[in-house]
């Protein structure tokens, strides 16, 4: 897979109170030893998506992800790069790559990582109190520590209390962490969104403690977006589709990142077009009656966003910020079916979900998009050819095997919903999705 925008990775060697709290009954950890602290994965719980996946690869990446937990940091560079081992692994547990094939990724991967810092036991006692949390936040040296500090939350509270307290509650503690979540380009949501389908609470902590060590400049645009647009909730606005197609129109937004800002999202649109860019994206709003149509307008607009941007004649490429949006989708399947999960908190997530991956296309100049480029590209490969040249890439660091997978779950996810309601809007139908796929080879 070819992948503009990624000139950077060649550098790669050189405790307030709790509100609405959901019925906790129905909590969906299986009993397998997973636990805050130790890495069990299962043939049960292989994720939203999976195919041939093998008990023998199960316990190989059990190994090598407690091994990652305990050698490396979330950052594998002072530039903040993210260590992306945990992702690749579980996809490839999930696409049914073989104990071998496991190993090599996280051999890669392991020749690239920094040592974790140690945990600072006065640091992990400090932020127990809620009053001297934010002193530590966003400083990468105390990852380690916020780790510690979460696995003892999970491990005293359990998942679905901890996530309630720390990402769902609505208050002032938990707004800034979820923000925190849709930092580093989405980086946490999709690190969380991984230890929520594959049942791992000590992923969960992970992702919590690299939320914290993210800074938090994208949150005001998110919260101003939610006032804007009335709050939580809504009855369901205009669809990802057409609010991608007119942001093509707006030329404010259209110009506002351009080459040479240091931070495309930052530095360009929401420097140059705050107050557009947030007008626009408030069009995107969610009910809770429509949760499940709407993760599927979404994954489907996502999927045509990724392959459709093409610049012929130049080889097929995927953008590298596009394809985040779009890799993180799958993990949205996962949180809409957990009971433990309040309606309240799913609507939220795919809210900011919608106006984050709104934000990522904005800021990449809204690329043309080109349904052809789809619909035209050749199949020279069933599903799961795909998946095994996916498994088997001696170069890929996740993103290949993340891209084929949102987009056979999206062809899942969607294929159940063609026909009704308002699908014939939809732009991925049919052999597009494979089509899509092999693109990504």
């Amino acid at each position: 897979m070819r992948l503009r925008g990624t000139t950077a990775l060649t550098n790669r060697r050189a405790i307030t109170s709790i509100r609405n709290i959901p019925d906790l009954s129905d909590i969906n950890l299986p009993d397998n030893m997973a636990t805050a602290t130790t890495i069990k994965l299962s043939l049960a719980d292989a994720g939203v998506f999976s195919i041939g996946a093998r008990e023998d690869s199960a316990k190989r990446a059990s190994e090598l992800l407690q091994e990652d937990m305990r050698l490396h940091h979330i950052f594998f560079n002072k530039s903040r790069f993210h260590n992306h081992i945990v992702h690749h692994l579980l996809t490839l547990f999930a696409l049914g790559a073989s104990p071998e094939e496991i190993q090599a990724a996280y051999d890669r991967g392991h020749s690239y990582q920094r040592t974790a810092y140690p945990v600072e036991d006065d640091v992990v006692h400090s932020i127990i109190e809620k009053g001297n949390f934010k002193d530590y936040l966003g400083k990468e040296e105390h990852y380690s520590s916020f780790l510690a500090y979460f696995q003892q939350e999970i491990d005293s509270k359990g998942v679905p209390t901890a996530l309630q307290e720390h990402l769902f509650a609505e208050d002032q503690h938990a707004d800034d962490m979820l923000a925190r979540m849709f930092a580093g380009l989405i980086h946490p949501i999709i690190h969380l969104g991984f230890g929520i389908e594959f049942n791992q609470p000590a992923i969960i902590a992970q992702a919590l403690a690299e939320a914290a060590v993210h800074e938090n400049w994208i949150g005001t645009y998110l919260y101003n977006v939610e006032k804007a647009a009335g709050g939580v909730g809504s009855t369901p606005g205009k669809s990802l589709t057409q609010l991608v197609s007119e942001a093509r129109q707006d030329k404010e937004l259209a110009g506002s990142a351009r080459w040479g800002d240091g931070n495309l999202i930052r530095d360009g649109t929401l420097k140059r077009a705050p107050q557009e860019m947030q007008e626009f994206a408030k069009q995107y709003t969610v009910s809770s009656d429509t949760l499940n149509e709407q993760l599927a307008e979404m994954i489907n607009a996502l999927v045509y966003c990724a392959a459709a941007s093409q610049k012929p004649p130049k080889a097929v490429k995927f953008d590298f910020i596009l394809i985040h949006a779009l890799n993180c989708s799958v993990f949205f399947s996962a949180i809409l079916s957990r009971s433990w999960i309040s309606s309240r908190a799913k609507v939220r997530l795919l809210e900011w979900k919608g106006r984050m991956d709104l934000l990522l296309y904005v800021s990449r100049g809204t690329p043309p998009l080109d349904l052809e480029e789809i619909t035209n590209y050749p199949t020279s490969k069933n599903w799961k050819q795909v998946f095994d040249a996916g498994n088997q890439s001696p170069s890929d660091d996740s993103h290949l095997v993340k891209l084929v997978r949102a987009i056979a779950n999206g062809e899942r996810v969607c294929k159940i919903l063609e026909g009704q309601g308002k699908s014939n809007e939809w732009k991925m139908k049919g052999d597009a999705w494979l089509r899509a796929g092999n693109m990504g080879k």
